[in-house]
């Protein structure tokens, strides 16, 4: 290894007898070599005295992304649409979408190069028999280092489509110094017990430290992005004078999921389209006694505490059909009923995972977290609920806090909070909030004048924000990159 790096110094010095100058990428090249090997060749004899000189100078550098390899090796989102088409012929959107990768990108940039269009029946029919895959052709000219040869315009769309992402790399200048063709002393790298013993390092020379070197990084493990901002927000809760519920129940039956939250038994969120229902065990064994299940259908059925309810019957079998929890509000309800016989005013939080049957794209998934806060005491209104939420979406760094009135079954009033991102220059809903209705507080066994406030976001919604992911399958899945994992900070919000 040694006489190759030796042979690669005597190269560099026979190529800059023929050059006043040359630059470390153009030397990465004629070697063959990485540009860090050439950065090392350099060093190295720059450390040998004043037989070149080099002068630094910072370049932009540019690389595929594993999306942009991917359109590299397979053709891009529009190219692969008009094949389906142009293969197929005149096609529903429906089937597009559901045969093509990533036809929602490729169909929207297909339409805007005017190479299909939607007709009646939202049929898709080609407009141009033969089209240029130039994002291809683009993309393959960066993977090879041409990158005079992409129009900044593209390079900037690429890397807003994710598909090349920009770095900063130091570039040298080698430039003939005053020693330059004389001959070059071997310099001794390291003192060994031999010389010591026979004291010949008496007539040799020494390569002096290069105390500006970097160690060598330490390999550790590391947390997952979305594990950061769940760490910073439980910290959050805890200096609000929070307590963690537990949330361990990702199975519940439906009475905790959606009947005992005053949800009606024909609301469409409890559909098989919005909700996975279990096939084994389909049902829950028994349900909680005391008179809550007694209490709830009343309050259904009839309606009771001065409510009119919903007049319509309550069936206990729909009751007892098990899901996978599409809330952490069931786990509320729960913690509620078992403090209502010896109630305490309380603040707890959760953060933990729940299930919807969502068509998954670049913002939602089957698979989430939810975190959820609430307050329960005596003589505590809407104002109070304002007040606790600026003070935790301040923390979190997102100091102006809108609100919108909304509608939730198990909340009147109910707020939709929206908050100021900076970054991205617009107002964003960011969670759900309000006061939970005296038909399920009272229903739970809670004292009459009990008051609780309650409100949650997705944990994703902010992970996403604060490591600047506009695709939420960047964050969780398969597609996620370990060294984005590796690579990302800690997370700390602006506060």
């Amino acid at each position: 290894m040694t006489d190759n790096y030796d042979k690669n110094i005597e190269k560099v010095i026979d190529i800059l007898h023929n050059k006043e100058s040359i630059t470390s990428i153009e030397l990465s090249r004629i070697l063959e070599l990485s540009h860090n090997t050439v950065i090392g060749i350099i060093n190295s004899l720059k450390a040998k005295g004043n037989v070149i000189k080099i002068e630094p100078s910072t370049c932009v550098s540019w690389e595929l992304t594993d999306e942009g390899n991917d359109i590299v090796e397979n053709g891009s989102y529009e190219v692969l649409i008009h094949s389906y088409i142009a293969k197929n012929g005149p096609t529903p959107l429906a089937d597009v979408m559901k045969n093509v990768p990533n036809s929602k990108i490729g169909f929207s940039k297909a339409m805007a190069n005017g190479w299909v269009k939607k007709g009646a029946s939202a049929v898709i029919t080609k407009v141009v028999d033969t089209v240029t895959d130039d994002v291809k052709v683009s993309l393959e000219l960066i993977k090879n280092k041409k990158y005079n040869g992409v129009p900044q315009e593209k390079k900037n769309e690429f890397k807003k489509r994710k598909l090349i992402k920009e770095s900063s790399v130091t570039v040298f200048k080698v430039l003939k110094g005053e020693e330059f063709g004389m001959s070059l002393k071997k310099l001794e790298t390291e003192l060994t017990p031999e010389m010591i013993e026979s004291e010949s390092w008496r007539g040799l020379e020494f390569k002096s430290y290069n105390l500006d070197a970097k160690g060598v990084r330490p390999f550790h493990g590391s947390l997952h992005p979305l594990m950061k901002v769940r760490d910073e927000i439980r910290s959050i809760f805890l200096a609000m004078g929070f307590s963690e519920m537990n949330t361990g129940n990702y199975v519940e039956s439906s009475f905790w999921n959606f009947d005992a939250l005053f949800q009606p038994q024909q609301h469409p969120a409890r559909d098989a389209h919005d909700t996975f229902f279990l096939t084994k065990p389909a049902t829950a064994v028994s349900l909680p006694k005391c008179g809550i299940v007694d209490r709830v259908e009343e309050v259904h059925s009839k309606g009771a505490y001065g409510s009119l309810g919903y007049n319509c019957e309550w069936h206990l079998k729909e009751a007892l059909k098990n899901v996978l929890r599409t809330h952490t509000t069931a786990n509320s309800a729960r913690f509620l009923y078992n403090i209502g016989p010896k109630f305490q005013p309380v603040k707890v939080f959760s953060i933990d995972k729940v299930y919807r049957n969502e068509t998954l794209d670049t913002t939602h998934l089957a698979e989430f977290h939810q975190v959820e806060g609430i307050v329960a005491d005596y003589g505590i209104s809407l104002g109070h609920l304002i007040g606790v939420i600026n003070d935790f979406f301040c923390r979190m760094g997102l100091p102006r806090v809108r609100f919108k009135p909304a509608y939730n079954p198990y909340t009147e009033p109910s707020m939709e909070i929206f908050c100021y991102h900076i970054g991205l220059g617009k107002w964003i809903e960011v969670g759900n909030s309000g006061m939970f209705r005296p038909e399920m507080l009272r229903s739970l066994g809670l004292p009459p004048g009990v008051a609780v406030l309650g409100w949650g976001l997705s944990l994703e919604r902010p992970a996403m924000i604060k490591f600047g992911f506009d695709n939420i399958r960047e964050l969780v899945g398969p597609r996620v990159s370990l060294r984005t994992i590796h690579d990302n900070p800690m997370c700390r919000f602006n506060t």
